[in-house]
């Protein structure tokens, strides 16, 4: 028997997959039923575990894990039926824990968490993050080879990642937003020949030029372009305008040359004064009409694709696949990172005014008691439409949920 909850949910994910060319119906029924998996099943979200509470044997799933399918196009689908969003690309990558030598790409990666190398996979995450109501919807995860046939360095592999996916991306946002590793003129230059702007941090020491405004001389040689490197302790008044957020915050904004990067970029500094010293953080942008409260406000929506691995990671079995093989640990990270995304949307529906705070771990509750109630009804041949026990099923749909 379905409760209301899961019917919405199956509606929702049966309605994208209609919009979707070349699905048959055996891959809508597997591709729904798996993301009702990843959002009920509490755990750890391996194959095995699939048979305990599937409809389907292990090998079923290995062998559909297999199989092709456009996560971007499906994502891409479920943000445009929210409606209008101001949204931005954000992408950033992340380690996955990863033990034994023979999985596809296993080797040593970056982790930000452990603030060093550590031994598994990485994926380079691609999110559509809606800047009003700062949160991230996931499109896709690319999992980061350890060494490129090609012999591309690992930053044109993300760049490339992106470029070609440049179609569909640009019709959600023109704007990447990435962490300060990538503020580098291989990646900016790249984007920006793909009509695409970027939106970063640079360090602290970054080598600035400022422009030179002045009448031209008209003699021979070549114009003066430039007049003094930015000296972040003596900022020119007549140059950057500054505007003060607080007693001991201020801004400043001005269009500046980054060597580099090799061009003009819009640049936002925060100065922070902290027991009588100062400090300094710098944003920029490529696009240099942009607003000094544009550029902050997108650089740190940026963060909330971080909370978007985190919610996949503790509740929707990121870490968890069995499988070695390419295809298969592709189709299982992007089924966790879409079935947050899906419980996100299902959580936020019909709430069009000031949304509640979302949880992961609430809408794991509630699932779980969906499909652990749906099985005892059906078992006991209970009716749960009939009026004495609808309210009995509400409070057992909600039991163990934080803010039931």
């Amino acid at each position: 028997m379905m409760f209301r909850e899961k019917s919405s949910c199956k509606y929702t994910v049966k309605m994208i997959l209609k919009k979707m060319p070349n699905i048959n119906l055996p891959q809508i029924n597997f591709i729904t039923e798996i993301l009702i998996l990843f959002l009920s099943v509490k755990g750890r979200m391996n194959f095995l575990q699939l048979e305990r509470y599937g409809e389907r044997c292990e090998q079923s799933y290995r062998s559909n894990f297999a199989k092709p399918f456009d996560f971007l196009s499906f994502n891409q689908h479920l943000i445009e039926d929210q409606g209008s969003i101001s949204s931005i690309i954000a992408f950033d990558p992340s380690h996955v824990p990863k033990a034994g030598k023979c999985t596809y790409g296993v080797g040593y990666f970056w982790s930000g968490v452990a603030g060093a190398s550590k031994w598994g996979l990485e994926i380079g995450g691609i999110a559509a993050v809606d800047v009003n109501a700062n949160t991230a919807y996931h499109l896709e995860a690319v999992q980061t080879p350890v060494s490129s046939p090609d012999g591309d360095t690992l930053l044109k592999h993300y760049t490339k990642i992106l470029v070609e996916r440049k179609e569909q991306l640009l019709s959600i946002s023109k704007y990447v937003v990435a962490d300060a590793y990538f503020s580098k003129h291989h990646f900016v230059s790249t984007l920006m020949d793909n009509e695409f702007h970027v939106i970063s941090r640079l360090r602290n020491d970054a080598d600035l030029l400022y422009r030179y405004t002045g009448v031209l001389s008209g003699g021979r040689g070549r114009p003066k372009k430039y007049e003094g490197k930015v000296e972040y302790n003596k900022l020119r008044n007549d140059y950057f305008s500054f505007i003060k957020i607080d007693e001991l915050n201020m801004s400043f904004e001005g269009i500046v040359y980054s060597k580099s990067l090799k061009r003009k970029i819009k640049l936002v500094g925060v100065i922070t004064e902290k027991k009588g010293k100062k400090s300094h953080k710098l944003y920029f942008s490529t696009d240099l009409e942009m607003a000094a409260e544009e550029v902050l406000k997108n650089y740190r929506a940026r963060f909330q694709i971080e909370f978007l691995f985190r919610d996949a990671k503790q509740h929707a079995g990121l870490n968890h696949c069995q499988a070695r093989d390419l295809e298969k640990l592709y189709f299982h990270w992007n089924a966790s990172l879409t079935s947050v995304n899906l419980a996100k949307v299902l959580h936020w529906e019909n709430q069009n005014e000031k949304k509640e705070p979302f949880s992961m771990a609430d809408v794991k509750t509630f699932y779980n008691n969906q499909l652990m109630l749906s099985r005892f009804l059906t078992k006991f041949g209970i009716r749960p439409d009939k009026p004495k026990n609808k309210q009995k099923i509400r409070e057992l749909m909600s039991y163990g949920a934080r803010a039931a």
